[in-house]
């Protein structure tokens, strides 16, 4: 079968097997399961055994949702790494539970300010030599709306000096680049 927007490129064609089987486990109540053994004929990668305690889900809907799955992965460990979800430094259970939600609560007020962008300060893909990204990531995101602040506020002059130098245009929008991606 063919999957459309394999993780986020074009189509791509995987061997497919499926039925119905049952889940069994000691003292609870069977659970019927469709399961789907997906191959790649080109061998990208490995075998994969599929689960799905909806038996009436087709397996391309199945597959899928297995490959959409890396969109939400992707953002939580973003979340994660620039937010620091999971790394609070809080020692009791009551105040994880409380930042947590107001740090995914950060993450959705910097996606709807970076949505709220115009063109010009749109997130930029940066790139990296091991990595070809075709998508802004958060991190690109969070830079992106940095900027933007950081724009607004202008650049600040001493007032002692009246003869402060400015720097040239692209080294000064070089540095703030390279600022909003290091904070």
């Amino acid at each position: 079968m063919t999957v459309p927007s394999w993780y986020g490129e074009s189509d791509r064609i995987v061997e497919v097997c499926s039925d119905t089987a049952v889940w069994r486990h000691s003292g609870m109540p069977v659970v019927p399961i469709r399961w789907v053994l997906l191959r790649d004929p080109d061998q990208h990668f490995d075998p994969q055994a599929l689960l799905c305690t909806d038996p009436a889900q087709e397996p391309l809907q199945i597959v899928r949702c297995f490959v959409q799955r890396w969109q939400l992965e992707v953002t939580f460990r973003e979340v994660r790494d620039h937010l620091g979800v999971e790394t609070q430094r809080q020692w009791s259970d009551k105040a994880i539970a409380r930042t947590t939600p107001c740090l995914l609560g950060l993450f959705s007020v910097v996606a709807l300010l970076a949505a709220s962008l115009d063109s010009r300060a749109r997130p930029q893909v940066s790139s990296r030599a091991w990595y070809h990204k075709q998508r802004p990531t958060f991190a690109d995101t969070l830079a992106a709306v940095r900027r933007a602040i950081w724009s607004k506020q202008g650049f600040a002059l001493s007032r002692h000096s009246l003869d402060a130098t400015k720097l040239p245009p692209t080294l000064r929008e070089g540095i703030a680049y390279a600022l909003c991606h290091a904070t």
